[in-house]
Order: C-alpha cells, then structure tokens, then sequence
C-alpha cells in the first residue's frame, strides 16, 4: 500500500468534510497561523450509516493579532456537529496542554448535541470534557463563539465560558428549542427562544456581534488588557470638565484611556455597566451604576456584578466602582428573590480580590449601596466621593421623615435639610470613611494616583 497515496486521500477527504469550519477559523485567526492537532480521528456509526470525519471537531492552535490560543472547533458539516465520546476525548486533550501551557481557549460550537448512537459512553464524555472546562475557568481565559445551534450538554460551555460571543444565527438551549417552546404551550422560532434578545436574564450574551471581524476586534482588546496590565497609557493628569456640568455614564466613560473600554454583559441587567479598560495605562475592571436615578439592588444585577468581581479576582485586576446605589429594591419579587444569597456571593468574592479596591462615589451611596460599594470596612482600599454625591444612612425623603420629622416646617424642606446636613459626604469624610472629596473633573489623577500606590 502506497502510504503517501493514503495520506493524500485521507488529507482530501478531511479537508473537504471541514472546509466550512477551516474557513470560519482562519477568519479569526492571523493567516496561515493554525496548526492543527488529531486531526486523523474517524468512527464509523453504523446509526448514522456515514462516518465521523476528525469526529465533528477541529482542535488545533493559532495566534490572533500575535497572541496565542488554543482553538476548538464544532464540526457541524460532519453530522450536524453531533459529540461523541472520541470528540470529547479529542477537546479534553486540547484543553489539557491549553492548561499546561497557561493558553487561552477559543471554542467555535455548533452542534445539534450528542450522537444518540453512543448511549451513556458519551456522557461520560460530556462529564470529563465539562469538568476540564471547568478547572480551566479563573486559570486561562475561555472564549466560546456561539455561531449557530448549540443544544444540549455542550450549552454548558457557554456557562463555563469568561466570555461569550453570540453570531447572528445563535440559539443556545438545553434541548431543541422547538421542544421548549411545544412545552411552553408557544409556537416560536428557535431564535425566539434560545437566542441572545431571548436570554437577556442569562448572562450568557457576553457580547452580541455581527460579524468574525468583529469578534477578532474584542478577542483581541480583552487580550491585550490581560496580557499587558500597565502601559504608558494617556496622562494620568487629565481632567474631564463635562463631569462638573453633569455627572452622566457618557461622561463617567471618559476615565478610560482612548479607545481601550471593552464593555461585557450590555444586554443583562444594563443599571451595572461592567467595563475593562484602562485607566492611566492600568488594566482595571470597573462597575458604573448607571442611571439618571438612584440603582437599587437586584438579584440579577448582584449576581452580574459578582461575576464580574471573580474574574477580576481570578486575573488579578484593580476593581473600580462608580457607586450610584441605594439597597435593595422594595418589591416583592425581588424580595423573594435570590438577592440575600447574590449578596453573601459578592461579599465572599470581593473579600479575595487584592490588586487595589477603589470606590468612587459618583453619584450617591445610600445604605446597602454605601455598605457594599464604597465603605472602607468591606474592604475598599480608597474611598473617593464627588463634592456634589450623597453619603447617608437614608435617601433624603426617607432620612427626612426619620431624623427630622419634629421639625416645624413643611416636606420639601425637610428633605432639602437632610440632604444638605445629613447626606454631605463631608459628614463620612470627618470619620475616616471617606479618604477624599473632589470636584467630578479630577476624578481621572486621584484613581490613576490610587492605582499607582496599590497595584502590585
């Protein structure tokens, strides 16, 4: 038998079952970059009656604008992306040197689920794989493209992943959406059902893209600010004098460096505007409560900013925090609710993170928003508030009624007295709590100033 002959035929027959993906990944990837692993994996399965060109995935590693990564690619031309047990075995391997060399993952799914023809075996596939994606999460970034049907198991990826990217055509579900909605007693599409709009209580849509080069765009952005922690940057001393005329997000936004905010998460809970970026040349992962009115506290916004504060703990980023907060939202669902358990998470989480606490009280820290976003025994290695914030134990209404209500004079004035008396941060700053009162266009200097006295 002529070896070179077969070689030729097997690298042929390969090829064409995995143009489609081949195709997808070199457009991600710097060119001619992709070297690729087990790519000679066939079974046979007498069900489907065809084989399982390289079993419905291509594995393999590449560089992107020059940084490596690992890359795991679902198959689907090769029986609609269907995981075996080979195929799980083949990602747990590419997974295992992503570990080993300390390697970021790139996974491209699209998948109907699992070969039924396998039966258990390939469950436990699906357990192995799932538990090496999991002792990867907080050691090496993983970033899953969600570029079709992703159903079944293989979903949970999307709930391991940091960072999830979901394409036009995305529907990620448990089982086939059709199936969810026939139960649900709804006759919906599959995006309807499973795509991006139709998770926006998930957190699953890191970011929702339209196009690979875009994808590349903010593979590449996350990557430079973890791979790089501190650059030259912009200066540091730069003021920011719209913050005087009106504390607004897009006004807030401008503390990062030019060009370097990467937004995650937009579409959940939109009140905590989770951003990584730059400040002064510092990588910084930061939370704007974002609202013209006082953000009260819910389960989900907790729950986003608690993963938000794991990940900056996990890759060692300073946590900002632009506090805008009263407590917990007066609501009855709300209340029963997971919000309590959220809290408890946040608080676990935030005692761990230990490159630089920063609060800045850009708006007002009433309550529980004082207590877990800016007070200095939770944790918060510096505490900075606007001249023109609230510092208080009430919201001025609230405070009023409380602390004032034997006071001879009518409700608006009350409140104007508490506000004025009872909520100045200059009554937080006398006891030690708040390290320093500014003008809102300096707030750039004092957290760069900050950032260069506690990042290690």
């Amino acid at each position: 038998m002529n070896k070179m002959h077969l070689l030729q035929s097997r690298s042929e027959k390969l090829k064409e079952a995995g143009s489609g993906i081949r195709k997808k990944i070199a457009d991600i990837i710097d060119e001619n970059s992709f070297v690729e692993l087990s790519a000679y994996s066939f079974s046979r399965s007498e069900y489907y009656g065809a084989d399982a060109e390289g079993e419905g995935v291509v594995t393999g590693y590449a560089t992107v604008e020059g940084f490596p990564f690992y890359v795991v690619a679902q198959n689907y031309a090769v029986m609609n992306g269907g995981v075996s047990l080979a195929a799980c075995e083949k990602t747990c391997k590419t997974l295992d040197v992503a570990e080993k060399n300390g390697t970021p993952v790139l996974y491209i799914l699209h998948s109907d689920g699992v070969r039924v023809d396998e039966g258990v075996q390939v469950l436990e596939g699906m357990a192995k794989l799932l538990m090496r994606a999991t002792a990867l999460k907080g050691s090496v970034p993983q970033f899953v493209i969600a570029d079709g049907n992703v159903y079944g198991q293989l979903a949970l990826l999307c709930g391991i992943a940091d960072f999830n990217f979901f394409m036009p055509d995305a529907a990620v579900a448990a089982t086939s959406p059709l199936v969810i909605a026939a139960k649900s007693n709804k006759n919906l599409p599959a995006k309807d059902v499973a795509g991006a709009h139709a998770l926006d209580r998930t957190n699953l849509a890191t970011f929702t893209v339209s196009s690979v080069a875009e994808v590349r765009e903010k593979v590449v952005a996350v990557s430079e600010l973890l791979a790089t922690r501190q650059t030259d940057g912009e200066d540091g001393n730069q003021t920011i004098a719209e913050l005087n005329q009106a504390v607004t997000t897009e006004n807030l936004m401008q503390v990062f460096d030019q060009g370097t905010a990467v937004e995650v998460g937009a579409g959940y809970s939109p009140a905590a505007k989770c951003v990584l970026g730059r400040i002064g040349g510092y990588s910084v992962a930061a939370v704007i409560f974002d609202g013209s009115e006082l953000v009260e506290l819910t389960a989900t916004m907790v729950k986003k900013v608690r993963d938000f504060a794991e990940f900056a703990s996990c890759y060692d980023l300073p946590y900002v925090v632009f506090a805008n907060n009263g407590g917990i939202k007066a609501d009855t669902c709300v209340n029963n609710s997971l919000v309590f358990k959220q809290i408890a998470e946040y608080l676990s989480i935030f005692d761990t993170l230990e490159n630089g606490r920063i609060s800045v009280v850009s708006k007002a820290a009433i309550g529980l928003g004082y207590t877990l976003f800016a007070a200095k025994s939770a944790g918060f290695d510096m505490t900075i508030a606007f001249a023109n914030a609230k510092v208080a134990l009430f919201g001025a209404e609230a405070g009023a009624e409380i602390e004032l209500s034997g006071a001879n004079n009518g409700t608006e004035d009350l409140v104007e007295k508490y506000s004025e008396e009872n909520s100045d941060p200059f009554n937080a700053a006398k006891g030690g709590y708040v390290d320093t009162i500014i003008e809102p266009q300096f707030v750039k200097p004092y957290v760069v100033a900050a950032l260069q006295m506690l990042v290690r």
